[in-house]
């Protein structure tokens, strides 16, 4: 049952994304007062992406690096994709300083719970 959640969870994640991604605008939702804060909006997205990535792909990965690396192109795949996708809406712009944002977003989070969860193997 855990793994349908899982799994469930990562998919609607994406289907938000896409949603957001298929605006026309976006307002920010706060105002940090500084350039390209956006690009933290898609780091702090995408490092989601990677925590449900992560919990939906370890129901059938035991290998903590392939788990993590699976998670991670998973996010930066899609972080593409959904860049791809916004090409072709009125009034958004497709940059790959957002998709680095996005697998950056993700690496964060993912080598975070790596670290965490297998740290005491790297480290015994």
């Amino acid at each position: 049952m855990i793994k349908i959640l899982d799994f469930t969870l990562l998919v609607l994640y994406c289907l938000f994304i896409y949603w957001l991604s298929d605006q026309s605008s976006l307002q920010k939702p706060f105002d940090f007062g500084f350039d390209f804060q956006d690009k933290l909006y898609h780091a702090g997205a995408y490092s989601i992406m990677g925590l449900l990535a992560w919990r939906a792909f370890k129901s059938f990965l035991d290998v903590p690096i392939i788990l993590a690396m699976l998670s991670i192109a998973f996010c930066s795949l899609y972080g593409l994709s959904d860049e791809w996708h916004q090409s072709f809406i009125m009034g958004r712009e497709s940059e790959v300083a957002d998709w680095v944002a996005d697998t950056s977003g993700a690496f964060m989070a993912v080598m975070s719970l790596y670290k965490f969860s297998f740290g005491k193997l790297i480290n015994s």
